[in-house]
């Protein structure tokens, strides 16, 4: 019988399991890991002294690279925080606290980096100092760092005292009771039993991404006016939904509530290309909220990144800490707005109010309004609120020894209570989580009630509703086309310096979609149209099988085939739906030759050509809808 067993569990992740040293380690860490690990058997719930709880983990394995496959490659903090309080290492009394902690195994920086992504991850913003300097009101400081510190228990603590760590290098080194590991080069490690040997090769090959633990199907949404598309219900911890997120479009204009994990599996189930994005209003700093950054990141352009001052210091820390990277670097990546407290922010004519709700990281909640017809209408986004119940053990000092103000306290109910016409709300339960009974007598015209790994049970069927992924709620309805609108926007852009009477006769063209894995174009054949791309993403295949890139919103395919009258060299293939600009070709042809377009097709082939090489995106303007 072995005495070592070696699982693949999904890209990029592996089980290595020794029963005899009592070690169970998760190799590899990328988004959602805790999901697959679920939905694979290896996280089980059982019974001990009539206690209920979860079997997993006891180390991870870390890449040796912050970044594969486009993604975050160690993203621990769900699966630290599985084995903290879903195996009960830490909780007191509890058949899973051994005096074992959770630990990290890997390359010194990479440890290092998580050790202080956790400690972020854990506490946000750590002092007073960091608060005031974070832009919060002096008179509130106080009384937040209690809010803090209720919720750690009373105490602050460094990572390590929560984390052992175990660097690996070419020499071996035990991990556990006999147990070696040794690294045999870049993310290849091997472990040795008793005379057993598995090797765990953490690299994912050319074109290969982690893989969304939950499938999602296709939808084809419409830009209105101001409408929420249901993007994500549940938590970190349902292997079968996204985490509870919102898009919100608002003038055609596409923004995201929170950047879940697997962000761009959803973004091509809902048919949203990376550069439609507008921006992203952010709640908060949790995995959970946060790990689809580096999705948004890879836009052609800085995604305005929208919310208030104090919630972006505390996930600039996070966010540096886990790339390693300069807080300054943070606005290399995003277009900064810094919203206010309380107040409704003007954002491109949406009204944006953030409130604060005390979390054990920094959060603000979100209120959005909207002129319609005959009234304004308004969508609350309630991410990661608190049970009124622990709010009131706050206020009277029975929760972990802290006080907070009763003030602060009936300001937060008051704020989470206010009625609006769509509501969203946490209902988790647990120790920083919502209940749906405290919205028993909200006003509100429609409750939605998320963020479960579970059904709604009788009550809550009765008073609020659920929502499958990709429903879209419309508050105020459209009578514009704005992919239209975008179609102009990206034609001028290309052409400049083209008349807009020219330019109005390519506009006056069809537009067309095509389905999911459907081909725009096949490599070796020659166009009969070239598509201008308004919406969603495509792929492009080429000659040889190999995967090289993708175009978004605002390119062309078929343009090189075209002008250059060569079959084409690559297979164009829809990643979602994808609606685009149909333009005969001849007419595309006439354009080049009646204005003297050559040189700016020249230019833009040997561009192209650089990004084939490199496996860059395809050229797209960012030209805001």
């Amino acid at each position: 019988m072995k005495k070592m067993t070696k699982t693949k569990v999904s890209t990029g992740i592996y089980w290595i399991e020794v029963p005899g040293a009592d070690l169970y380690v998760q190799c590899g860490s990328p988004a959602d890991s805790v999901k697959h690990l679920m939905r694979g058997g290896l996280i089980r719930n059982v019974e001990t002294n009539g206690v209920n709880f979860e079997t997993g983990p006891n180390c991870i394995l870390l890449s040796d690279t912050t970044i594969q496959g486009e993604d975050f490659a160690n993203l621990s903090e769900f699966p630290i925080l599985q084995m903290l309080y879903r195996q009960g290492m830490i909780l007191p009394n509890h058949p899973g606290n051994t005096g074992i902690k959770p630990m990290l195994i890997g390359d010194a920086n990479q440890i290092a980096s998580q050790l202080k992504y956790i400690h972020r991850g854990n506490y946000g913003l750590v002092s007073k100092e960091e608060l005031l300097e974070a832009g919060m009101a002096p008179e509130l400081v106080d009384d937040y760092m209690e809010v803090k510190l209720a919720f750690a228990f009373g105490a602050i603590k460094e990572p390590e005292a929560l984390i052992d760590g175990c660097v690996v290098g070419p020499t071996p080194v035990e991990i556990k009771q006999g147990v070696n590991i040794c690294r045999l080069g870049l993310n290849v490690y091997e472990f040795e039993f008793q005379g057993e040997k598995e090797v765990v090769d953490l690299n994912l090959a050319e074109g290969e991404h982690y893989e969304s633990p939950y499938p999602l199907g296709y939808q084809y949404i419409e830009r209105g006016f101001f409408s929420v598309i249901h993007s994500g219900e549940a938590d970190g911890w349902d292997i079968n939904r996204p985490c509870m997120g919102s898009v919100l479009i608002f003038h055609g204009r596409i923004y995201l509530i929170d950047a879940g994990p697997n962000l761009q599996a959803i973004l091509n189930a809902l048919g949203i290309g990376i550069a439609e994005i507008e921006g992203i209003f952010h709640t908060h700093g949790h995995d959970d909220h946060f790990a689809g950054l580096t999705t948004l990141m890879r836009s052609d352009r800085k995604v305005k990144y929208y919310s208030t001052s104090l919630v972006r210091a505390s996930v600039t820390k996070k966010l540096a800490a886990l790339m390693t990277i300069e807080e300054s670097d943070f606005e290399d990546y995003f277009e900064v707005h810094d919203l206010d407290f309380d107040v409704w922010n003007d954002v491109s004519g949406l009204e944006v109010k953030p409130v604060l709700s005390p979390h054990p990281v920094e959060n603000n909640i979100f209120f959005f309004r909207a002129e319609g017809g005959d009234s304004a209408y308004t969508y609350a986004h309630l991410a990661d609120t608190a049970a009124f119940e622990v709010l009131d053990k706050m206020a009277s000092g029975d929760y972990a020894g802290r006080k907070v103000s009763e003030q602060l306290v009936a300001d937060t109910k008051k704020n989470l209570l206010e009625p609006v016409d769509l509501k969203k709300i946490d209902i988790g339960g647990g120790l920083i989580h919502g209940q749906a009974r405290d919205y028993a007598n909200d006003k509100s015209k429609k409750l939605l009630f998320c963020h479960i790994a579970r059904r709604l049970d009788s009550w809550e069927r009765g008073r609020g509703e659920g929502a499958p992924f990709g429903t879209t709620q419309e508050l105020i309805p459209t009578y514009q086309d704005y992919v239209r609108r975008c179609a102009y926007g990206y034609i001028h852009a290309h052409f400049s310096d083209v008349s807009g009477d020219v330019l109005a006769m390519l506009l006056n063209n069809p537009t067309k979609t095509f389905n999911p894995e459907s081909i725009l174009l096949r490599a070796g054949s020659k166009p009969e149209h070239v598509y201008l791309v308004l919406t969603g993403a495509v792929e492009y295949i080429d000659v040889h099988g190999d995967f090289v890139g993708q175009q978004l919103a605002g390119s062309f395919v078929g343009e090189f085939a075209t002008l250059s009258g060569e079959p084409a060299q690559r297979t164009y293939r829809a990643k979602s739906f994808v609606r685009v600009l149909q333009i005969h070709v001849n007419m595309y042809r006439k354009l080049f030759e009646k204005h003297s377009l050559t040189s700016h097709f020249t230019k833009f082939r040997e561009f192209g050509d650089f990004c084939s090489g490199h496996g860059c995106l395809a050229r797209a303007f960012p030209i805001p809808c």
